[in-house]
């Protein structure tokens, strides 16, 4: 929210040529991440337990105690997490792209390596996965710091780390759909994992001890997936962000037409590739995530959720781009609605409903049925986008 807002107000701010807006915001910006990030991290802390229960971290006590370790060394660094996640849009609205994707490769390269040496060679098990993770965040913030030290397009002040009311207000619901997105994405997962949890354990097979961790797993490994399929889709839909913001600002309407258009034709392109993937080669994903050794059920589970719960991927994607470009012209109530109605009236309505007509597989069916009616109304928002930018401005 606060990042991706305060990349779309700098890059209009800057389109139409008030770099004092521009500074004063990005500011205002560290301010409120700062502060957010570390009452969020108290609040972490104070309900660990109630927080992992409610997103089914209590399927046997195995489990919930690997949780609880994980949780807690990740919960250190939410401040990091949190700075450079809000710095990176408002790099790039700085005309810094590649600068912003290179801190955020730096922090996941740093994870990937650290890994295996604090898993197996130090022996710290699940803390040292999270440790990784954390320390791969830090360097990401100190990138982000250094940035914000070395601006290009807008020059910070001192006067300008201040938490500057009246430009927070024009900032923030530029980016209030990236916050309820990822809010009701948060609450859609806490249902279907719930839901996991309960008709797994009715089911002939999975309520057995041995083999009760099995839907919980495999559809974590599925959503992780997704997520990488999503980033892609969000990384593409974020670029545009600066850019539509600046033509806006500077009255080229068709020039952020255009890039809608090249938007919506790569998001379907990248969706295409990933069903392509998950209907063809899903015994090959399984095999990436560590399968090898698992039961029959497991892998024949895996194919089935992969298959099922990724089918409209082509959706998937589009109405993300859809999301976040409606977010970049400004249009923060039209974006908040269609993702706020995504994820949690179609993403939890249907993850609580379906598994009481088809069991198990209503938590799987849930996922394509939300993205096939979100389109529907992502292609009536997409044609009114382009009537929208098709008119010329008034004089």
């Amino acid at each position: 929210m606060i990042g991706d807002g305060c990349c779309a107000f700098v890059s209009i701010s800057l389109g139409s040529g008030e770099r004092e807006n521009a500074h004063k915001s990005i500011g205002s910006a560290v301010v409120l991440s700062v502060i957010s990030s570390v009452v969020l991290t108290g609040i972490y802390l104070v309900f660990q337990e109630p927080i992992l229960t409610a997103f089914g971290g209590r399927v046997n006590n195995e489990t919930f105690v690997q949780a609880k370790e994980y949780f807690f060394w990740i919960t250190v660094g939410v401040p990091f997490y949190m700075f450079g996640q809000a710095m990176n849009p408002i790099i790039r609205s700085d005309g810094s792209p590649k600068f912003a994707m290179a801190s955020t490769l730096a922090g996941a390269a740093t994870n990937i390596v650290l890994d295996p040496i604090f898993i197996f060679v130090f022996k710290w098990g699940m803390m040292g996965a999270a440790v990784a993770t954390v320390l791969g965040q830090v360097l990401t913030a100190v990138l982000s710091i250094w940035y914000l030290c070395h601006m290009k397009a807008v020059r910070l002040e001192r006067g300008s780390f201040r938490l500057h009311g009246k430009l927070a207000a024009k900032y923030l619901p530029l980016g209030i759909c990236s916050f309820l997105s990822q809010i009701s994405l948060v609450a859609s997962m806490a249902a279907i994992n719930n839901m996991i949890r309960k008709y797994g354990a009715m089911d002939e097979i999975f309520r057995q001890e041995q083999y009760a961790q099995i839907p919980m797993a495999v559809v974590g490994i599925v959503m992780k997936f997704f997520q990488i399929v999503i980033s892609i889709a969000v990384g593409l839909a974020a670029g545009c962000i600066p850019i539509v913001g600046y033509n806006i600002g500077a009255r080229r309407k068709d020039r952020a037409r255009d890039l809608f258009t090249r938007l919506l034709i790569c998001e379907a392109a990248v969706g295409a590739v990933a069903l392509l993937i998950v209907e063809l080669l899903p015994q090959q994903l399984i095999g990436i995530f560590g399968a090898k050794n698992e039961s029959a059920y497991y892998t024949s589970f895996a194919i089935r959720s992969f298959r099922i719960y990724l089918c409209m991927m082509i959706f998937a994607c589009v109405n993300k781009g859809t999301f976040i470009y409606l977010q970049s012209l400004g249009k923060a109530v039209a974006s908040t609605l269609l993702s706020m109605v995504r994820e949690v009236v179609f993403g939890v309505g249907f993850a609580l409903l379906l598994p009481v007509f088809f069991g198990l597989d209503g938590v799987l069916y849930s996922m394509p049925v939300s993205d096939l009616l979100t389109f529907i109304i992502s292609a009536i928002l997409i044609a009114s986008t382009y009537r929208a930018l098709s008119r010329p401005d008034p004089q």
